[in-house]
C-alpha cells in the first residue's frame, strides 16, 4: 500500500533558504502537552494517528503525528507541505476532513484534525464483504462530490481507496489523507508522477503517460466495483499480473447488478482516459449518469439524505470501528513531549517553515 513520490506541488509556494515556506508560523503556542493522547487509531509511513483530548476544552481530535527524521530521509517534505496546503482548502466541503490547526516540535509534526469514528470504508467492507447498490451509490456520490470539489480547486487527489474513506458518527463519508495530491493542475493540463496504490492505479499511470484528473474517476470506478463485488476490479495477489490485468484484461462484471451500475462501471473503468466518464466535463458527467438518478445532489451536499448505515457509536471513546491492531498498541510517551525536552534534529526545524497553522477564531467549526 506504499505510494511513490507525488512531486512538488504546483504552483510552488515561496521558498526560504531552499526550503518550502508557506509563511510565518501562525500557531506558535500550541504544543503536545496541550493534549491527552488516548489511543492509536491509525498508522502510516511516517507516523501515527491518535485519538487525543484537548486538556483545556475537553474536545476530541484525531492528531496525526509525523516523524521529521523519516520524512527528511525519504526527501518527502514537499508531500507533507502539499497535504497541509490541501487541508487548508477543505474547510468548506462536508465530505473532506478538516484541519483545525497544525504545529511542530524539533522532531515531530502535528496535524490536529476532525475526529471521525465511524470507521474506514475498508473496515466495513472487510466485515460485510460487499454492499447493496443503494448503499454503494450513497458512498460513491459523497466521494464524487468531494473529488469534484478538489478538481474545482485544480487539485488531483490520486490515492482514492477504501482505507482513505472514513465514515463519521452519522454514516457520512469523510475523505482523508492528502499526501499524494497534486495542486495547480488546470483542466487541460497533465502531470506524470508515478504514484498511487497498486490495486487502484489507472492504466495511463502504469503506462507512465501524462495523465489528468480522469485518474480520480478511474479510482472511483475501482472503489465502487469493490463495494459491489468485494474485490478491486483487476485484483491479483501477484502485483505484476494485476498490472497486466489493468492494462489489458477486459472488465468483467459479475451478474446480479443493475444495467445502470454495470454501465457506470464500464464508463469509469474505461482504459482510454480520453473516453472515460468525467474526462470532458468532470464531475458534471458523473452527476448526470443514470446510476445516480435517485440522488438529489443539493440534499446530498447539505447532508439532508439519511445515510444507509448508522455506525451507532456511543461517543468519542467508542472505538469499535477501529482495527484492534491499532487501538491495542501502546501510546508512546514521546508523542506528548514538550519541545524543550526533545533534542533538535539537525535541519529539521528549517525544513518545514510555515507548517504551523491556526485559523481565525471565527473560522473554527463546532464539532
Amino acid at each position: 500500500m506504499d505510494s511513490s513520490p507525488a512531486g512538488t506541488p504546483s504552483p510552488q509556494p515561496p521558498r526560504a533558504n531552499g526550503n518550502i515556506n508557506l509563511g510565518p508560523s501562525a500557531n506558535p503556542n500550541a504544543r503536545p502537552t496541550d493534549f491527552d493522547f488516548l489511543k492509536v487509531i491509525g498508522k502510516g509511513n511516517y507516523g501515527k494517528v491518535l485519538l487525543a483530548k484537548h486538556k483545556s476544552d475537553g474536545m476530541f481530535y484525531a492528531v496525526k503525528v509525523l516523524q521529521k527524521k523519516s520524512i527528511l530521509k525519504k526527501k518527502e517534505q514537499s508531500h507533507i507541505m502539499a497535504e497541509r496546503s490541501v487541508l487548508l482548502k477543505n474547510v468548506r466541503h462536508p465530505f473532506l476532513v478538516g484541519l483545525r490547526y497544525s504545529f511542530q516540535t524539533p522532531e515531530k509534526l502535528y496535524f490536529v484534525l476532525d475526529y471521525v469514528n465511524g470507521g474506514e470504508l475498508f473496515f466495513h467492507l472487510q466485515r460485510e464483504r460487499r454492499f447493496l447498490e443503494p448503499r454503494a451509490r450513497f458512498y460513491a456520490a459523497e466521494v464524487a462530490s468531494a473529488i469534484g470539489y478538489l478538481h474545482s480547486l485544480n487539485i488531483i487527489y490520486r490515492d482514492l481507496k477504501p482505507e482513505n474513506i472514513l465514515l463519521d458518527c452519522q454514516g457520512h463519508v469523510v475523505l482523508t489523507d492528502f499526501g499524494l495530491c497534486k495542486e495547480g493542475v488546470e483542466p487541460e493540463e497533465t502531470t506524470s508522477t508515478f504514484c498511487g496504490t497498486p490495486e487502484y492505479l489507472a492504466p495511463e499511470v502504469l503506462r507512465k503517460e501524462p495523465y489528468d484528473r480522469a485518474v480520480d474517476w478511474w479510482c472511483l470506478g475501482a472503489v465502487l466495483y469493490e463495494m459491489l463485488h468485494g474485490l478491486p476490479p483487476f485484483y491479483s495477489q501477484d502485483v505484476s499480473q494485476m498490472y497486466e490485468n489493468i492494462l489489458h484484461q477486459p472488465l468483467r462484471i459479475p451478474g446480479g447488478r443493475t444495467v445502470a451500475a454495470c454501465d457506470l462501471l464500464q464508463a469509469l473503468l474505461h482504459k482510454d482516459q480520453r473516453q472515460r466518464l468525467g474526462s470532458k466535463t468532470d464531475f458534471l458527467e458523473i452527476k448526470s449518469h443514470v446510476f445516480f438518478s435517485p440522488i438529489n445532489w443539493d440534499d446530498l451536499y447539505h447532508k439532508r439524505l439519511t445515510p444507509p448505515f448508522n455506525p451507532n457509536v456511543a461517543g468519542p471513546a467508542d472505538l469499535k470501528h477501529f482495527d484492534p491492531e491499532f487501538t491495542q498498541e501502546a501510546v508512546s510517551k514521546s508523542i506528548g513531549c514538550t519541545p524543550d525536552t526533545m533534542a533538535s534534529s539537525s535541519g529539521a526545524s528549517s525544513a518545514f517553515l510555515g507548517f504551523s497553522y491556526a485559523p481565525d477564531d471565527d473560522a473554527i467549526l463546532d464539532c
